[in-house]
């Protein structure tokens, strides 16, 4: 098995020539995030991509306005959601570029079971009829929010791919998840897409995942990543994909003073995105038939 590692956009910056080329040189195999909004802004990134030789996960998010469009309007119904993530669909294949995978932050939090698998069923449909392959994320606002709503809504729906983001849920449930075996067993198979990101009982993003006090929290998160490789590997996946998405927006501590972070973004994102490179590297050794002969 191969792993592929994508920088994530969110907070990069706008210079999509500088963030592509120091994503090409720190071993990164493509960007992801979404589509910019303006059609030369959308004409530079399809260019920084192609300069750089990079892949892209694309992501869609429904139910949102435009000032705030990753967080889902309370009101916005399950038919806006579907024609948000329809939109979001022709403005991909508008642009000529080709995703590797669309994730999709979709559905809210409050909808009952019923309109959440409403939702993702119907969206599934458009996505393989719009020839996109498509993973929903498990964030919190989200309609997969929560370790149980999501085991209900991928019961209902057996064929449901995922994002894993697993940050949510440890701010979610105010706790690691280890035990939620029962969960994370029906998450596993269908995780097509991994957001290493460590979260932590208070929040979505510990301040370094390299810090000592949270090496808890880190080996958690590393136990939860293994398994979906394990499982992937078990499907036939050749290849792995993963997105180190520690972020701004609150989610990157500041000292007492709220003037300088704690470190900046891209340092951590690139230590995380070498960890794990050499994790998968040993993982892939210890599980090679060599070493079993």
């Amino acid at each position: 098995m191969e792993l592929r590692m994508y920088r994530s956009l969110w907070g990069a910056g706008e210079d999509f020539g500088e963030i592509a080329g120091a994503a090409r040189a720190a071993g990164f195999h493509g960007l992801e995030g979404g589509l910019p909004q303006e059609a030369p802004a959308m004409r530079t990134f399809a260019r920084a991509l192609a300069d750089h030789e990079l892949e892209w996960i694309a992501e869609i998010c429904t139910g949102g306005t435009n000032g705030a469009w990753w967080i889902p309007e309370r009101r916005a119904s399950v038919e806006q959601h579907l024609q948000d993530l329809g939109r979001g669909f022709q403005r991909i294949r508008s642009s000529g570029l080709e995703p590797r995978l669309v994730n999709c932050m979709g559905g809210l939090d409050a909808w009952p079971l019923g309109a959440s698998v409403e939702f993702f069923g119907r969206a599934m449909e458009q996505a393989a009829a719009a020839g996109f392959t498509i993973a929903f994320e498990t964030h919190r606002s989200r309609s997969l929010f929560s370790p149980w709503a999501t085991l209900a809504i991928v019961e209902a729906l057996p064929d449901l791919r995922l994002t894993c983001d697993f940050s949510h849920w440890c701010v979610v449930a105010e706790r690691l998840i280890d035990e939620e075996t029962e969960v994370l067993e029906a998450v596993y198979p269908r995780a097509l897409h991994i957001q290493c990101r460590v979260g932590y009982a208070q929040g979505p993003q510990v301040p370094h995942p390299e810090a000592p006090e949270y090496a808890s929290e880190l080996a958690a998160h590393q136990r939860w990543w293994t398994r979906i490789w394990n499982a992937q590997r078990e499907r036939g996946l050749a290849v792995c994909t993963m997105t180190p998405e520690f972020g701004p927006d609150g989610y990157l501590q500041c000292l007492a003073s709220g003037i300088d972070p704690v470190d900046h973004l891209w340092n951590i994102n690139r230590w995380m995105a070498s960890t794990e490179r050499a994790r998968f590297a040993r993982w892939c050794a210890e599980a090679s038939p060599e070493r079993h002969t």
